[in-house]
């Protein structure tokens, strides 16, 4: 059903775009109710506009806490207009229905990142314009609400094509938008309150988060995506790309795989090479052209159409090298002029600058048919001091330093998870197999066929520990001469004799990193 709108109320704290939907308004005779800075700014571009107070006559109070919250003005925007009860009641207080509501919030947002001062961001949320909202919401049917500026052009259109009235089709849309708002706005409330008080795990857990893009396609080009952004800086993700196609899902899970595993080499250069949101290749290195090769070198046929990324500038003789290869994404700390022509020249490659991603390291979620995961992430870094070597022959310092690096890739490799490592570079990894045995086959493998001559005296490090002397067995006739795991089995005097027997080193961190 097509309804005529009669009087508008409006009270924006975003006040663009105003003029077009004014100009629009007038010319269809709606009255326009407003208050504080919105009536101001009403009356300076020229337009007439009724003062909220004189319109309910009742002055604002509490510093305008109570403004919009009124009868005559809730009464207004809920009756029914077909009720019979509903309009009797409004005749006999002679209260006009309000059929247009125009709102949006105190930039609760906005506060939060600017503002350290608890008093002034309370009093930055909103009240009167979320109850407002919810109202018109709700009677969708009677009233349209408009939330967002964008959809500014979308009203004046309807307006202009139904002749000042609104359709009920466009006025559930706007409702449903609208409800989407006001969970928005109050799971960032929410949020903020449960980071102020520390509370990781309410007993209500609020999900936030503002669509930054739709994508493609999902996994597969049957599968619909879009992509979101879950923070108070809702612009966090400050992914410059500079050039190459449009970003697919697949492309973000990756990007996401290979920040993760950057963000946690902090000592080098680092390069690390994803595909399938596995590692592929992961080195650390004084230099960046030899962090780069060592990193590819881990898997170059694994490396074909994957993502890169670099804690580092790229310069020309990086980019010479990544050029011959076919590569999706080429993430890194900036890219020198020669760098970007010689990238350039391949009009697909996504190249994006990340000088200025910082990572935050929120909670890992994983949904499933109406319910959710939630975890802290694992960022845990093993304490040397505390790594116990169980084996007779002990590691060096540089060995110790290298079980480090090796451990620490082990977090972001599906499990069951085997890295082997030679001078802080991957030279095979086995992942995500049901069989610990089968990882380590796979990265033994994976080492042989791209890096034989490494895999002697090189490291191997596990995600869990060894049920049984197979995995760590297939390992030493590699030529692995240390091995790091978490230890825990009832069978790790087993796998310790074995690793004696082969006169190798060990050492259990105590700690477990399975990432299903």
């Amino acid at each position: 059903m097509n309804l005529k709108i009669k009087n508008a109320l409006i009270s924006v704290s975003n006040k663009e775009n105003l003029v077009s939907l004014l100009k629009t308004l007038k010319k269809f005779n709606i009255n326009i109710i407003s208050s504080g800075g919105t009536y101001a700014s009403i009356r300076k571009l020229g337009y007439q506009c009724t003062e909220l107070s004189k319109y309910t006559g009742f002055k604002e109070m509490l510093d305008g806490r109570v403004k919009t919250l009124h009868p005559k003005i809730h009464a207004g925007i809920l009756h029914d207009r077909q009720n019979k009860k509903h309009k009797s009641e409004m005749s006999k207080q002679n209260f006009p229905a309000i059929d247009l509501i125009v709102v949006n919030f105190y930039p609760f947002q906005k506060i939060v990142l600017s503002s350290k001062n608890p008093k002034q961001i309370i009093e930055n949320i909103d009240i009167g314009g979320p109850t407002m909202v919810r109202a018109a919401a709700k009677n969708f049917n009677n009233v349209t609400i408009i939330t967002n500026k964008d959809d500014y052009g979308s009203l004046i259109e309807e307006l202009e094509n139904l002749k000042g009235k609104t359709s009920l089709k466009f006025r559930e849309l706007m409702s449903s938008k609208a409800f989407g708002l006001t969970a928005y706005y109050d799971a960032m409330i929410a949020n903020w309150f449960n980071k102020k008080l520390k509370i990781e795990f309410p007993e209500r857990k609020t999900i936030f988060g503002r669509k930054l893009q739709r994508l493609r396609y999902g996994e597969n080009p049957h599968q619909q995506s879009s992509i979101y952004v879950n923070d108070y800086n809702d612009k966090h993700l400050k992914f410059d790309q500079i050039h190459g196609k449009e970003l697919s899902y697949n492309n973000y899970n990756d990007m996401f795989a290979s920040l993760e595993i950057l963000n946690s080499l902090k000592k080098n250069s680092g390069t690390v090479i994803i595909k399938h949101a596995n590692p592929c290749g992961v080195s650390e290195n004084k230099v960046p052209l030899i962090s780069f090769k060592n990193a590819y070198a881990s898997d170059p046929i694994s490396a074909f159409g994957g993502v890169i990324a670099c804690n580092y500038k790229i310069n020309k003789k990086i980019a010479l090298e990544i050029n011959k290869n076919f590569l999706e994404v080429i993430l890194a700390n900036g890219f020198d002029k020669d760098a970007l022509n010689i990238l350039k020249k391949k009009k697909n490659l996504r190249i994006i600058d990340i000088s200025n991603f910082n990572l935050k390291n929120l909670s890992s979620i994983k949904t499933f048919d109406g319910s959710f995961l939630v975890q802290s992430k694992d960022n845990i870094v093993i304490d040397k001091k505390k790594l116990k070597c169980v084996t007779k022959l002990k590691p060096t310092k540089k060995e110790l330093a290298e079980v480090e690096f090796a451990f620490n890739i082990c977090k972001y490799v599906k499990s069951n998870a085997i890295v082997i490592c030679n001078n802080f570079s991957t030279i095979g990894i086995g992942a995500g197999q049901p069989s610990r045995l089968d990882s380590c086959k796979i990265a033994v493998q994976k080492a042989k066929q791209f890096q034989f001559s490494k895999i002697k005296n090189s490291i191997a490090a596990s995600d869990a520990f060894f049920p049984f002397a197979d995995g760590i067995n297939a390992l030493i006739k590699a030529g692995v001469k240390t091995i790091v795991q978490p230890g825990g089995s009832i069978r790790d005097q087993e796998v310790i004799n074995a690793a004696n027997k082969a006169k190798i080193k060990m050492i259990f961190t105590g700690i477990r990193h399975f990432n299903h």
